[in-house]
């Protein structure tokens, strides 16, 4: 499956195996990764782990799929994680990784303006929030 074919990537990364990397890559696709750059951030990165988020498709009968991933790792002391919604296809009985959208994190936004600590509090009791809600 194409979630099957996600995990064993993740696994080539964490191992530095380049070579499969490359040939589970889309054949059309190949030519445009660089090797050296894929052992570098293998490498140079301590993986955490893999959190498959959601998958649609990419069934042992479908001939595309895609899996959204968040790979956790950790680089140059910081730690990271990679979101990703990952394209597969299928060939002759065999996936391939195609193509991948990295996903941007949503900006939270507060439902209500946010209390200031000398604002009156909002338990209506009278007096400043932060002389009364903040404090508990």
């Amino acid at each position: 499956t194409a979630e099957a074919l996600m995990r064993s990537r993740y696994s080539a990364y964490v191992k530095t195996e380049v070579d499969y990397i490359i040939a589970t890559t889309h054949p059309e696709k190949r030519e445009d990764l660089l090797a050296e750059s894929i052992r570098r951030w293998s490498e140079g990165s301590t993986w955490h782990g893999l959190e498959i988020v959601s998958t649609d498709g990419g069934e042992p009968n479908d001939t595309t799929g895609s899996v959204e991933f968040i790979a956790n790792y950790t680089e140059k002391n910081t730690k990271k994680k990679h979101h990703e919604q990952a394209q597969f296809e299928r060939i002759d009985g065999t996936w391939y990784f195609s193509d991948g959208v990295p996903i941007k994190p949503q900006q939270f936004i507060r439902p209500q303006p946010k209390v200031g600590r000398n604002d009156p509090c909002p338990c209506n009791s009278g007096k400043k929030y932060k002389k009364c809600c903040a404090n508990q």
